[in-house]
């Protein structure tokens, strides 16, 4: 059976990634990984992933390790590494030769991967990663799967991974120096830029924007005339060098035949969302292949893959390589973004207390409309009508305490301000989507309804759908261009 690798740029990716199917995920440790802009991992987030592994028995935890070590590098980690030792950690990966000895005197219990980044294409690279006690190689995307399948018949012993899903850089294996190059920020230490992704225009005259337009133009490299790789502008922009975006969820059975043992999805910077959604997908996907449940079961939650953040999708060098060479436009687009997480829902206990306090509240308000003048009473009345939400609604102890309770209270961490009227959708590991207009907030303090949440406000949602901890709920989102991965 294949591994299912997740990416995990923090803590809460972590859990959702184990949550919605991930047999393993991948971390970072900061300053030792080639993705330093995700949030990686530091402090005392050890105790959580320890905690967070209990909850979820069997699932592994990979951390990259894949930078290109400078001397100062070495040094920094030696200085930190009883603090890495913390961490549950099951195998590291790694490009950099040179800390492979260090990893096995320290953690010789936790085994080596070899990084993408070290290109290992052929069967004679594995064999020699293998001797040096490499037990897995995370191949270079250029490897096909008829060559995946020569390299595992020569080392059969050895664990190979595959990228299956995900933005693809345009270099060799990712090793790129445009980035240095156009802003100094190294993308082998761990800081690109992305500068592939940009879009460019010509803004020299008229005419040679109608050039780019027309589709005439093409690039030739000196010794290479016969090469021909074309470049169009359209709506102001133009892209050589952005790849279009790894997809091989209709093709797993292809790359088990080929004796893949890992599927890995590329996305330590993207989101919660992307991370929950993609991850579901390839789950369902791998149950289908394995007979666990149905293609027609699985077929709803790989359709989510195109309301996830994309590019273009494309099979890589898996089968061609012409398919790799095409390159297509430098945003990324979701029909869908995040609007918050639900936490675990109240219980019968803290429900009743809630709902106390909304009693107590709203008695509290009555009493103070019965002592007002008939003249402040008009006046009042008249400002509630202008401002309804002024009035406290108490929390109705039918509908969410008991056995015949229609709606239940849960934890909610919204990112943004959300209205009470707009329109979302729960989506969970097992539920592709459940609309909602009826919610409703409710301020724990006060135990009433309040119109609106937002990030770090402390409001609970009060809903009568069939939703759980861990569950996401999204909104539809709007355009915007974005340059990263």
């Amino acid at each position: 059976m294949m591994e299912l690798l997740a990416p995990a740029g923090n803590i809460e990716k972590l859990k959702y990634a184990y949550a919605y199917g991930a047999d393993a995920a991948y971390i970072g440790l900061k300053k030792f990984s080639l993705r330093i802009k995700a949030d990686n991992f530091y402090e005392d987030e050890y105790k959580q992933i320890i905690e967070l592994k209990k909850q979820y028995p069997g699932r592994r935890l990979h951390c990259a390790l894949n930078i290109s070590f400078h001397n100062k590098d070495i040094d920094n980690f030696l200085s930190e590494i009883d603090y890495f030792k913390a961490y549950p950690i099951d195998a590291f990966i790694v490009q950099d030769i040179g800390i492979v000895p260090i990893l096995q005197k320290h953690f010789p219990d936790v085994a080596l991967h070899v990084s993408t980044q070290a290109n290992c294409i052929n069967r004679e690279a594995v064999k020699m990663y293998k001797s040096l006690g490499f037990s897995r190689v995370v191949l270079g995307r250029e490897a096909s799967l008829a060559e995946i399948r020569e390299i595992k018949d020569a080392v059969p012993d050895m664990e190979l991974e595959a990228f299956a899903h995900g933005a693809m850089c345009i270099s060799y294996s990712g090793r790129c120096l445009m980035s240095a190059y156009l802003t100094g920020r190294s993308a082998n230490s761990g800081f690109c830029s992305h500068s592939c992704r940009w879009n460019f225009k010509l803004d020299e005259a008229p005419s040679a924007k109608d050039l780019a337009e027309s589709g005439r133009l093409y690039l030739t490299e000196q010794q290479r005339p016969d090469e021909h790789f074309p470049v169009y502008e359209g709506e102001d922009f133009t892209a050589i060098l952005s790849s279009k975006d790894l997809c091989m969820v209709d093709h797993l059975a292809d790359m088990k035949a080929a004796g893949i043992d890992s599927l890995k999805i590329e996305g330590r910077m993207k989101s919660l969302y992307y991370v929950a959604m993609t991850t579901r997908a390839y789950r369902k996907a791998l149950d289908a292949l394995e007979g666990r449940i149905s293609d027609a079961e699985a077929a709803p939650y790989v359709a989510e893959l195109y309301k996830a953040a994309h590019r273009e999708f494309a099979t890589g060098f898996f089968y061609n390589h012409e398919d790799a060479d095409k390159t297509t436009s430098g945003e990324s687009f979701s029909e869908f973004e995040l609007a918050a997480t639900v936490g675990a829902p109240l219980s019968d206990e803290e429900t009743a207390a809630i709902v106390e306090k909304g009693a107590a509240t709203r008695a509290a308000f009555d009493a103070m409309m019965a002592s007002l003048h008939p003249d402040a009473l008009t006046a009042k009345k008249k400002d509630l009508a202008d401002h309804p939400e002024k009035e406290p609604f108490p929390l109705p102890k039918a509908d969410c305490t008991g056995e015949a309770a229609k709606a239940h209270l849960f934890r909610f961490d919204p990112l943004n301000r959300i209205e009470a009227e707009t329109f979302v959708e729960y989506v969970g590991p097992d539920c592709t989507g459940i609309q909602d207009t009826t919610f409703r907030f409710v301020d724990p303090e006060t135990g009433c309804f309040v119109p609106w949440t937002g990030h770090d406000h402390g409001y609970l949602l009060w809903t009568d759908k069939p939703i759980s901890d861990g569950f996401i709920v999204r909104i539809k989102s709007v355009p915007q261009p974005n340059r990263g991965r």
